[in-house]
Protein backbone atom coordinates (compact mmCIF):
# COMPACT_ATOMS: atom_id res chain seq x y z
CA UNK A 1 0.00 0.00 0.00
CA UNK A 2 0.96 3.59 -0.84
CA UNK A 3 2.14 5.50 2.01
CA UNK A 4 0.54 8.77 1.56
CA UNK A 5 -2.60 6.66 1.08
CA UNK A 6 -1.75 4.20 4.39
CA UNK A 7 -1.31 7.58 6.68
CA UNK A 8 -4.86 9.02 5.83
CA UNK A 9 -7.33 8.49 9.07
CA UNK A 10 -10.29 9.60 7.37
CA UNK A 11 -10.80 11.68 4.20
CA UNK A 12 -11.32 15.48 4.70
CA UNK A 13 -14.09 17.51 3.31
CA UNK A 14 -14.17 17.28 -0.78
CA UNK A 15 -15.30 19.82 -3.20
CA UNK A 16 -18.86 18.90 -5.48
CA UNK A 17 -19.00 17.57 -8.51
CA UNK A 18 -16.93 19.76 -11.23
CA UNK A 19 -19.59 21.50 -13.53
CA UNK A 20 -19.65 20.56 -16.92
CA UNK A 21 -19.87 16.77 -16.63
CA UNK A 22 -22.79 16.51 -19.15
CA UNK A 23 -25.09 13.19 -18.49
CA UNK A 24 -22.76 11.86 -16.06
CA UNK A 25 -23.35 11.59 -12.26
CA UNK A 26 -19.76 12.47 -10.85
CA UNK A 27 -19.45 11.22 -7.27
CA UNK A 28 -16.44 12.63 -5.18
CA UNK A 29 -14.47 9.95 -3.52
CA UNK A 30 -13.06 9.72 0.22
CA UNK A 31 -10.79 7.07 0.62
CA UNK A 32 -11.09 6.08 4.51
CA UNK A 33 -7.93 4.38 6.18
CA UNK A 34 -8.36 2.34 9.50
CA UNK A 35 -9.95 4.39 12.20
CA UNK A 36 -12.51 3.71 15.29
CA UNK A 37 -15.28 4.84 16.33
CA UNK A 38 -15.83 4.92 20.03
CA UNK A 39 -18.16 5.04 23.33
CA UNK A 40 -17.74 7.56 25.51
CA UNK A 41 -16.50 5.17 28.22
CA UNK A 42 -14.74 3.52 26.33
CA UNK A 43 -12.72 6.86 25.24
CA UNK A 44 -12.38 7.34 29.13
CA UNK A 45 -10.75 4.36 29.70
CA UNK A 46 -8.08 4.65 27.12
CA UNK A 47 -7.48 8.30 28.42
CA UNK A 48 -8.95 10.08 31.32
CA UNK A 49 -12.08 10.54 32.87
CA UNK A 50 -14.46 12.83 31.13
CA UNK A 51 -12.08 13.17 28.52
CA UNK A 52 -13.30 15.03 25.64
CA UNK A 53 -12.20 14.53 21.85
CA UNK A 54 -10.34 17.13 20.57
CA UNK A 55 -11.06 17.79 16.86
CA UNK A 56 -8.00 17.56 13.99
CA UNK A 57 -9.86 18.29 10.75
CA UNK A 58 -13.81 18.59 10.06
CA UNK A 59 -15.09 15.63 7.79
CA UNK A 60 -17.25 16.15 4.51
CA UNK A 61 -19.94 14.20 6.35
CA UNK A 62 -21.84 16.97 8.87
CA UNK A 63 -20.67 16.91 12.68
CA UNK A 64 -18.32 14.29 12.10
CA UNK A 65 -14.70 14.82 12.75
CA UNK A 66 -11.30 13.19 12.50
CA UNK A 67 -9.42 13.32 16.43
CA UNK A 68 -6.35 14.00 17.12
CA UNK A 69 -6.47 11.07 19.44
CA UNK A 70 -5.28 7.56 18.04
CA UNK A 71 -5.19 4.19 19.87
CA UNK A 72 -3.11 1.37 18.56
CA UNK A 73 -5.02 -1.92 17.24
CA UNK A 74 -3.84 -5.06 18.87
CA UNK A 75 -4.89 -8.40 17.03
CA UNK A 76 -3.75 -12.60 17.60
CA UNK A 77 -0.80 -11.62 15.18
CA UNK A 78 0.32 -8.03 15.10
CA UNK A 79 -0.63 -4.57 16.04
CA UNK A 80 -0.86 -1.49 14.58
CA UNK A 81 -0.32 1.76 16.21
CA UNK A 82 -1.40 5.45 15.32
CA UNK A 83 -5.20 4.17 14.30
CA UNK A 84 -6.92 7.81 14.73
CA UNK A 85 -10.68 8.22 16.19
CA UNK A 86 -13.03 9.79 14.67
CA UNK A 87 -15.96 11.76 16.59
CA UNK A 88 -17.99 12.58 18.04
CA UNK A 89 -18.53 9.65 20.43
CA UNK A 90 -20.92 6.94 19.36
CA UNK A 91 -23.18 4.46 20.78
CA UNK A 92 -21.51 1.79 19.54
CA UNK A 93 -17.99 0.91 19.03
CA UNK A 94 -16.62 -0.10 15.73
CA UNK A 95 -13.45 -0.33 14.46
CA UNK A 96 -12.90 -0.30 10.83
CA UNK A 97 -10.14 -1.74 8.83
CA UNK A 98 -9.16 -2.64 5.16
CA UNK A 99 -8.64 -6.21 4.82
CA UNK A 100 -4.68 -5.85 4.47
CA UNK A 101 -5.25 -4.32 8.55
CA UNK A 102 -7.10 -7.50 9.12
CA UNK A 103 -4.45 -9.43 7.53
CA UNK A 104 -1.79 -8.23 9.97
CA UNK A 105 -3.59 -8.49 12.76
CA UNK A 106 -4.79 -11.97 12.32
CA UNK A 107 -8.46 -10.97 12.43
CA UNK A 108 -10.92 -12.01 10.17
CA UNK A 109 -12.88 -9.04 9.72
CA UNK A 110 -16.36 -9.19 7.86
CA UNK A 111 -17.38 -6.63 5.14
CA UNK A 112 -20.43 -5.10 6.51
CA UNK A 113 -22.26 -1.85 6.55
CA UNK A 114 -21.55 0.68 9.33
CA UNK A 115 -23.58 -0.43 12.35
CA UNK A 116 -24.21 -4.20 11.33
CA UNK A 117 -21.71 -5.70 14.05
CA UNK A 118 -23.64 -8.72 14.86
CA UNK A 119 -21.04 -11.75 15.21
CA UNK A 120 -18.44 -9.41 13.82
CA UNK A 121 -14.70 -10.21 16.07
CA UNK A 122 -13.49 -7.84 18.90
CA UNK A 123 -9.92 -6.55 19.61
CA UNK A 124 -7.65 -5.27 22.00
CA UNK A 125 -7.29 -1.23 22.08
CA UNK A 126 -4.29 0.37 23.87
CA UNK A 127 -4.51 3.89 24.75
CA UNK A 128 -2.51 6.40 26.92
CA UNK A 129 -4.13 5.19 30.23
CA UNK A 130 -4.34 1.27 29.48
CA UNK A 131 -6.23 -0.54 27.22
CA UNK A 132 -9.49 -2.35 26.82
CA UNK A 133 -10.68 -5.05 25.13
CA UNK A 134 -14.21 -5.16 22.46
CA UNK A 135 -15.63 -8.19 22.52
CA UNK A 136 -17.14 -7.49 18.75
CA UNK A 137 -17.12 -4.46 16.51
CA UNK A 138 -14.13 -5.03 13.94
CA UNK A 139 -15.02 -4.60 10.36
CA UNK A 140 -14.45 -4.16 6.56
CA UNK A 141 -16.77 -1.69 5.68
CA UNK A 142 -18.94 -2.36 2.72
CA UNK A 143 -18.22 0.23 -0.21
CA UNK A 144 -20.85 3.45 0.16
CA UNK A 145 -22.35 6.02 -1.31
CA UNK A 146 -23.45 9.10 0.77
CA UNK A 147 -26.69 11.30 -0.40
CA UNK A 148 -28.85 13.26 1.44
CA UNK A 149 -32.69 12.78 0.46
CA UNK A 150 -32.23 15.73 -2.61
CA UNK A 151 -30.10 13.97 -3.85
CA UNK A 152 -31.00 10.64 -3.78
CA UNK A 153 -34.40 12.03 -5.25
CA UNK A 154 -32.70 13.41 -7.89
CA UNK A 155 -30.86 10.56 -9.14
CA UNK A 156 -34.30 8.30 -8.24
CA UNK A 157 -32.05 6.23 -5.66
CA UNK A 158 -33.70 5.08 -2.39
CA UNK A 159 -31.70 4.11 1.32
CA UNK A 160 -30.07 0.79 0.52
CA UNK A 161 -30.53 0.71 -3.16
CA UNK A 162 -27.35 -1.41 -4.70
CA UNK A 163 -25.68 0.50 -7.14
CA UNK A 164 -22.97 0.26 -10.04
CA UNK A 165 -19.94 2.45 -9.86
CA UNK A 166 -17.20 3.42 -12.07
CA UNK A 167 -13.84 4.77 -12.02
CA UNK A 168 -10.96 5.75 -14.32
CA UNK A 169 -7.35 6.51 -13.28
CA UNK A 170 -4.85 6.65 -15.72
CA UNK A 171 -4.52 3.25 -17.42
CA UNK A 172 -6.62 1.56 -15.00
CA UNK A 173 -10.35 1.45 -15.30
CA UNK A 174 -12.51 -0.73 -12.16
CA UNK A 175 -16.41 -1.00 -11.87
CA UNK A 176 -17.57 -1.13 -8.41
CA UNK A 177 -20.68 -3.35 -7.95
CA UNK A 178 -22.93 -4.03 -5.04
CA UNK A 179 -22.31 -0.44 -3.79
CA UNK A 180 -24.81 0.65 -0.96
CA UNK A 181 -26.73 4.34 -1.37
CA UNK A 182 -27.10 5.10 1.72
CA UNK A 183 -29.69 7.94 2.34
CA UNK A 184 -29.90 10.52 5.34
CA UNK A 185 -30.79 14.15 5.60
CA UNK A 186 -27.03 14.88 7.47
CA UNK A 187 -25.10 13.19 4.67
CA UNK A 188 -23.04 14.85 1.78
CA UNK A 189 -22.84 13.54 -1.36
CA UNK A 190 -19.27 10.83 -1.67
CA UNK A 191 -18.29 7.96 -2.04
CA UNK A 192 -16.38 5.69 0.84
CA UNK A 193 -13.65 2.98 0.11
CA UNK A 194 -11.06 1.45 2.00
CA UNK A 195 -7.34 2.09 1.52
CA UNK A 196 -7.13 -1.46 -0.54
CA UNK A 197 -10.18 -0.29 -2.85
CA UNK A 198 -8.65 3.05 -3.59
CA UNK A 199 -5.31 1.57 -3.95
CA UNK A 200 -6.44 -0.86 -6.77
CA UNK A 201 -8.48 1.34 -8.69
CA UNK A 202 -5.57 4.16 -8.34
CA UNK A 203 -8.20 6.80 -6.70
CA UNK A 204 -7.41 9.00 -4.24
CA UNK A 205 -9.17 11.59 -2.37
CA UNK A 206 -10.89 14.04 -3.93
CA UNK A 207 -10.88 12.41 -7.84
CA UNK A 208 -14.23 11.62 -8.95
CA UNK A 209 -16.30 8.29 -9.84
CA UNK A 210 -19.26 7.95 -11.88
CA UNK A 211 -22.95 6.56 -11.40
CA UNK A 212 -23.46 3.61 -13.79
Amino acid sequence: MGERTEREAVAPQTDPAPSGVGAQICIPVAISARHVHLTESVIEALFSDKYRLHTHSDLAQPGQYAAEEFVTLIGPRGRIPHVRIVGPPRSVNQVELSRTDAVTLGINAPVRESGDLAGTPGIVLEGPRGSVTLDSGVICALRHVHLCPEEAARLGLRDQDRIQVAAQSGDRQMLFQNVVARVSPTYRLEMHLDTDEGNAAGLRSGDFVVLR
